[in-house]
């Protein structure tokens, strides 16, 4: 039993400062992880400047559909607050994006529970709300954005069986990762872009969302994979990683009708010089074998002084097969993304 399964769910850091590393059983309800007692490479206290700024939070919202393909995420890096947010018409091939940029994250507020609390970015007329909560049939994520024209309102609940990716690992000498991973879960809500609005109910949306924080490494590079939709009568998500959350634990799992089903190391093989060329993604165990072809993408680019990334999120769909629980299950054009992430923050 590792100590992630010992502890309690209710807080990341507890109160002398310390963080059990591991699988939890369920969603952490407070990341409270600048509480952690966060040191130098040297073992000594860190001060109040290196603690602030070396801390990093994410969050995404994913909807995929055959009609349309939609992601919003917030990013905060203490030195520079981001968000972004993109629709792609499976259709006709057009990709509705933008991102707004807030330095020193002065424009984003990023709550500290997955369970009960708000993100919000607020600037000019731009206003986007990443939701948590639960109404007392599972736990529910609501994505509301207005921006221009184009609107989200979003939400997709766990039901109550359902087993999310709840995982801590240490980074580095002193820092850590918390993730919490869902997938394979439908989503309810309306998108309105290009003067229509998409029931997302009526079109048969699906839904991943990812809550993450830690201190992380100043410069880091990640693959990422993710797909939710049926698959041989099963309500199926996955979610995989290579670069980040793989100290003694890693992050990749399927969802099986909510069932969390763990799976071992990932491999990516792609074309780095064409990233819209197939991807081949693969787990050292046999569980996952599959090929990704890309459809659209979005992309962030920025090199600062104390700040880089080169981020391209792919947009697409996975076929092959899957091997679980002693059968095969069959993946045909279920759609998804891949990511490519340079990181100095």
């Amino acid at each position: 039993m590792t100590q992630a399964e010992q502890a309690t769910a209710a807080q990341l850091v507890d109160d002398t400062g310390a963080i059990a590393f591991g699988i939890y059983p369920d969603t952490v309800a407070q990341v409270n992880g600048r509480d952690y007692d966060y040191r130098t490479p040297m073992g000594k206290p860190a001060g109040p400047l290196r603690k602030h700024f070396h801390y990093k939070q994410f969050q995404y919202f994913g909807i995929v559909s055959d009609h349309l393909l939609a992601g919003c995420a917030f990013a905060d890096t203490a030195y520079l607050g981001l968000a972004f947010a993109y629709v792609f018409d499976t259709r006709t091939g057009t990709l509705h994006e933008s991102t707004w940029r807030s330095p020193l994250a002065r424009d984003l507020h990023m709550s500290a529970s997955p369970v009960d609390g708000q993100s919000l970015f607020e600037k000019g007329t731009v206003r986007i709300a990443l939701g948590y909560g639960d109404n007392g049939q599972g736990r529910n994520k609501s994505l509301t954005l207005s921006a221009g024209g184009l609107e989200i309102n979003a939400r997709l609940q766990e039901p109550p069986h359902y087993q999310p990716m709840s995982l801590c690992t240490r980074i580095g000498v002193n820092g850590w990762a918390y993730a919490n991973k869902v997938a394979g879960v439908p989503v309810t809500g309306n998108v309105t872009y290009a003067g229509q609005t998409h029931d997302l109910g009526a079109i048969g949306a699906w839904g991943h969302h990812d809550f993450s924080a830690g201190y992380m490494r100043r410069e880091t590079f990640w693959n990422w994979a993710c797909l939710s939709g049926m698959a041989g009568g099963h309500q199926l998500g996955m979610n995989l990683s290579c670069g980040v959350n793989e100290t003694s634990f890693t992050e990749n799992c399927l969802w099986l009708d909510g069932k969390l089903i763990k799976v071992a190391g990932t491999t990516f093989d792609y074309d780095r010089d064409d990233l819209m060329a197939p991807w081949r993604v693969r787990s050292t165990d046999g569980k996952v074998d599959l090929t990704f072809v890309p459809a659209g993408r979005h992309r962030e680019t920025l090199n600062l002084a104390v700040f880089a990334s080169n981020f391209h999120q792919i947009f697409g769909t996975f076929q092959g097969t899957l091997h679980v629980d002693g059968r095969d299950i069959a993946v045909d054009r279920i759609h998804g993304f891949v990511e490519e992430q340079y990181a100095k923050w």
